[in-house]
């Protein structure tokens, strides 16, 4: 009976009447209808426009213009001659560390130690490339692995390429800090071991060509899962050597 109380109200019905006859009676349905379309729109974008992130990259108290950047990034995807609608590369600039109270990049020294902590706990950093204090950081702390091991298992022609450009630096395993912060008096005293941590690029030609007033060097991040396209970077810059 409601059924044919209903049809017979919407025959009698025109315009905007029957837009709000439809609103009043169907108004939960096509709530949910609307947000399905736009779940389903805005999972099918996603999908559309998503990029796998080859490399993260950081620059480490090293300034860089427009067209180094260009080179260090899009320039290396083309090397690899991939897919550049499905694939990019991250490359993180802006970042110093610094003791030096003089330096002049020394106020975002906390902002950027901040930042390279989380992109390093989440996996996010693959490849840093950085001066000699910068350097100096990342390799006492553990962030880099022992380049001399990993080159020549992933590819030994290359390693043979970069070898007497790879930076020896040292990790350092267990020290007394915490124990000098209370008592001053304390010799300070440290268990390290040394490795090549790093490679100086200054004899690759982009960094060449820059004019650094100081060494530009290239570490690998120890729990980066991407230590083949690391490599692979590696490759790259002394390729245009």
């Amino acid at each position: 009976m409601k059924s044919f109380q209903k049809n017979e109200n919407w025959k009698t019905l025109k315009g905007k009447a029957k837009i709000q006859y439809i609103w009043d009676y169907y108004k939960f349905p096509l709530v949910i209808l609307v947000i399905l379309l736009y779940i389903l729109v805005y999972a099918l974008q996603n999908h559309l426009s998503y990029k796998e992130t080859v490399l993260y990259t950081a620059l480490v108290n090293v300034n860089a213009s427009e067209n180094l950047t260009e080179r260090l990034s899009d320039d290396f995807l083309e090397y690899l001659n991939i897919n550049l609608s499905r694939n990019k590369m991250e490359l993180y600039t802006g970042l110093y560390l610094t003791e030096d109270e003089q330096n002049a990049y020394h106020e975002y020294t906390y902002a950027s130690r901040i930042k390279i902590l989380a992109v390093i706990d989440g996996k996010l950093l693959d490849v840093v490339l950085m001066n000699q204090e910068a350097f100096d950081a990342f390799s006492q702390n553990g962030y880099l692995c022992a380049l001399e091991d990993l080159i020549p298992q992933t590819d030994a022609a290359l390693y043979h390429t970069v070898e007497a450009n790879c930076v020896t630096n040292i990790t350092i395993i267990e020290d007394n800090a915490i124990e000098r912060q209370f008592d001053s008096a304390i010799p300070y005293h440290a268990i390290t071991e040394e490795h090549f941590y790093g490679i100086d690029l200054s004899s690759t030609k982009l960094i060449r060509n820059v004019g650094f007033g100081e060494p530009v060097y290239l570490g690998i991040l120890a729990n980066s899962p991407r230590k083949d396209n690391a490599v692979a970077y590696l490759r790259y810059l002394f390729s245009q050597m």
